[in-house]
């Protein structure tokens, strides 16, 4: 019962940890803006949670160990967040090397900040939806 409800959080849970981690990556942009030849960075998030929750929803990524028993506990791994940070590719490039665009990292940074507040109220709406179904009349 309880890894059913775990389950049906998870994704939540992913999706959360791939806004946060995501919003430490634009933050860092933006604090970096002066740094001369810094080069921003970002990650597709889509992909990301696409990856982090595995083909089988669950987080594992396909890599599972083999067992002789049914008795055995299954294994895979664990996503730990977006893996694939790529380089944003400067509309116009500096003199000093520096990739940040200011104006692109505070629109993002923004909208990422929306999209986290927004999938933090479904996490909670689900919670609520899952303990009034457990709560009796």
């Amino acid at each position: 019962m309880i890894d059913k409800i775990a389950g049906s959080l998870d994704f939540y849970q992913q999706a959360l940890g791939l806004r946060h981690q995501r919003q430490q990556v634009l933050a860092t942009n933006i604090a970096n803006a002066d740094t001369p030849n810094y080069k921003a960075r970002d990650f597709h998030f889509a992909e990301e949670l696409a990856r982090a929750a595995g083909p089988d929803g669950n987080g594992n990524r396909g890599l599972a160990l083999s067992t002789t028993s049914a008795r055995h506990i299954e294994g895979g791994l664990q996503s730990s967040g977006a893996q694939n940070l790529l380089y944003r590719v400067p509309d116009q490039p500096s003199l000093d090397g520096n990739t940040v665009d200011m104006d692109r990292e505070r629109v993002a940074f923004a909208d990422n900040s929306v999209r986290y507040q927004a999938a933090l109220s479904m996490a909670k709406s689900r919670i609520q939806g899952l303990k009034s179904a457990m709560q009796s009349e």
